[in-house]
């Protein structure tokens, strides 16, 4: 019998995040790390996943996302009790782009936990990874980052960052055995998009976004749509014109 699968989860509170861990449980056990800020939160989601999923071994930790030596500690402890096989960095927030716009604290903050921290997360187990020549890094990034919108661009600019940067760490690990996978979903039906619902924006279900994530990533997939539509229409937006796309509402 080999030994169970070890997955990190960072930002194990977010909707896709704990769906994608059912699905993964559901499968077959694994040894799970659910990774959040909130320790109340996290212990909800490990007793809902350990009732699920008896035979898997699930711990959690705590740290703080915005500290760069609180991130470097804590993938360090995780690393030190042996290779990782799947890291999922699923951590972010959505606020609204009319209050970035007005306050520079939102702005920055936003900023930071949807760009620089999966970043220096990711930056974190990919020494490891690198190291042992085994696992994948899952890194969620959006369809917003595609193209800068009047709807979103704070948002979509931390995103656009985790596009490029996904994109030079797959380069600098083409040669190993390390998979990196971008995961860009639409619009999904989450507690992080409960307000877009009174605005009649259609969401995805979280749990079909999940199934075609967590199958991308087994299937080693650079770059996860989900929806697969997205795909399309992204292409079709970061390629139009700006004469057309800047008279568009979106």
């Amino acid at each position: 019998m080999r030994p169970m699968r070890k997955i990190v989860i960072v930002g194990a509170t977010s909707a896709i995040a704990e769906h994608c861990a059912r699905l993964w449980l559901k499968n077959e056990p694994a040894d799970l790390i659910l990774l959040g800020r909130d320790a109340q939160r996290i212990e909800r989601v490990a007793a809902d996943l350990k009732v699920r999923s008896p035979a898997s071994t699930i711990h959690i930790l705590q740290a703080d996302f915005m500290d760069p030596t609180a991130i470097q500690t804590t993938v360090e402890i995780i690393a030190n009790q042996g290779p990782v096989d799947i890291a999922l960095i699923a951590h972010g927030t959505l606020p609204a782009q009319a209050e970035c716009q007005v306050d520079l604290g939102l702005c920055r903050d936003t900023l930071e936990i949807n760009g620089i921290s999966p970043v220096l997360f990711a930056e974190c187990f990919a020494k490891h990874m690198e190291a042992s020549n085994r696992g994948t890094i899952a890194i969620i990034g959006s369809v917003a980052g595609d193209r800068g919108r009047k709807s979103n661009y704070v948002y979509g600019a931390a995103k656009g960052l985790v596009d490029r940067y996904a994109q030079g760490l797959q380069h600098r690990l083409a040669g190993s055995a390390v998979k990196v996978s971008l995961i860009k979903p639409g619009p999904t039906q989450t507690p992080m998009t409960a307000h877009l619902r009174s605005l009649n924006v259609k969401l995805a279900p979280v749990d079909n976004v999940a199934e075609l994530i967590v199958r991308g990533i087994e299937a080693g997939q650079d770059v996860i749509y989900a929806p697969k539509k997205w795909r399309l229409i992204m292409l079709v937006i970061k390629h139009m014109p700006s004469s057309i796309f800047n008279k568009l509402n979106i």
